[in-house]
């Protein structure tokens, strides 16, 4: 019998163990909260924007013609949909809601369609959401703005006059000039010599070394207050207020470019110098732990691998959310249309101006000096008759 008590006791007390050690690992769970999540994404796979002369695939042999969306990108973004799905589906209580949930896209064909594909595998439609029941998709708001009016995603940004004159002191920069020198005369070939492994391997180094001068190589952390950094800050805007107690978007995706991904990351100095792939996501998590928010970012470049750590440069993976907006803070622009119109340029005008206001400025003391000191023949006399 006493065996027998001491049986139940043990088995008493190693209950109330796993049952500590249950409710010790739930508030370890609970201790990490996701807040906020926001997506930048490339476009999936398209036709080709462009092609080179007299190449006998003509736009026509396109079904949609050039710089459209395939059918191979749809599945890509699809996909992604469905990991997105997977890893933020309870956090989004797994179905669309208008009040969490704001997706934005560049004005291109491509971008929206990426978006529209992502959503579909997303945001499937349940219960009383399926309105077709042969269809199980339901429409999801993409919100976009004209091109030519885009200061948000459609990178780089245009009429920003000091940017183009960046672009063109780091295409003079020695350090440019030493890493495209190897690849000088390389599209001198004919079709079928130059449509070899190696050839294409040199034209992809090409394309990278491309992206990488249009945001780095010099000067990187100005270009990214006029490029990147924008983006940036709305992220971090939208992280902010996910610590008020009021309402806001849990969930932030944005639709765009290999233009977007890199100049974002570039200003985040995590670039890993390779081109975005298409559909390639980089992932930014705002969390709460014991009172404190932390940001995490992760990127996705490959479907058969979880998306990559990435770290701030200064701070650890899981980074404080005031150290991260400390570390960002400057390539984050001020006022951002006349950093732009800062140019060197206007920088010798306004030494001329400067210049010429300081001269003009003592000729006119000298002249009121004169003129106080001596007065007009007419003041003079009047002070006599007084």
């Amino acid at each position: 019998m006493r065996a027998a008590s001491l049986g139940g006791t043990r088995a008493s007390l190693s209950l109330g163990l796993l049952l500590l050690l249950g409710l010790w690992l739930d508030r370890g769970v609970r201790a990490k909260e996701l807040k906020f999540v926001t997506v930048v994404f490339r476009h999936g796979d398209r036709s080709p924007i462009e092609t080179f002369p007299n190449d006998p695939i003509e736009e026509s042999s396109w079904p949609d013609g050039f710089g459209q969306l395939t059918q191979l990108g749809m599945k890509q973004h699809y996909e992604l949909g469905e990991y997105l799905r997977r890893r933020y589906g309870k956090f989004l209580n797994e179905s669309y809601k208008h009040e969490q949930v704001y997706i934005r896209s560049t004005d291109i064909d491509r971008t929206l369609m990426s978006a529209m594909a992502n959503l579909a595998a997303l945001f499937p439609p349940g219960g009383i959401r399926i309105w077709n029941p042969s269809l199980l998709w339901q429409p999801i708001p993409v919100h976009t703005v004209a091109a030519s009016e885009d200061r948000l995603l459609y990178m780089p940004f245009r009429n920003c006059p000091r940017f183009q004159e960046l672009q063109s002191e780091t295409l003079k920069s020695e350090e440019f000039q030493k890493r495209i020198q190897p690849y000088k005369g390389v599209h001198n070939f004919t079709l079928p010599s130059w449509a070899t492994k190696d050839t294409m391997t040199t034209l992809r180094e090409l394309s990278e070394l491309s992206l990488l001068s249009l945001y780095g190589i010099h000067k990187q952390k100005e270009k990214s207050r006029l490029q990147g950094g924008v983006l940036v800050n709305e992220i971090l805007n939208h992280m902010k207020s996910a610590t008020q107690p009021e309402k806001y978007k849990k969930f932030i995706m944005y639709s765009a470019h290999d233009t977007t991904v890199s100049g974002l990351q570039m200003a985040l100095d995590v670039y890993n110098g390779i081109l975005p792939p298409y559909a390639s996501c980089h992932l930014m998590e705002l969390y709460l732990e014991k009172s404190e928010y932390f940001v995490e970012m992760y990127y996705r470049n490959e479907t058969w691998h979880e998306p990559h750590p990435l770290t701030l440069p200064g701070c650890t993976h899981s980074c404080p959310l005031e150290k991260f907006h400390e570390l960002v803070a400057p390539v984050i622009p001020q006022d951002w249309s006349t950093e732009c119109m800062i140019t060197s340029n206007h920088q010798v005008l306004r030494v001329i101006l400067a210049i010429a206001f300081c001269l003009v400025s003592g000729v006119l003391m000298v002249l009121l000096f004169i003129l106080v000191r001596h007065g007009p023949c007419w003041q003079r006399e009047s002070y006599r008759n007084i």
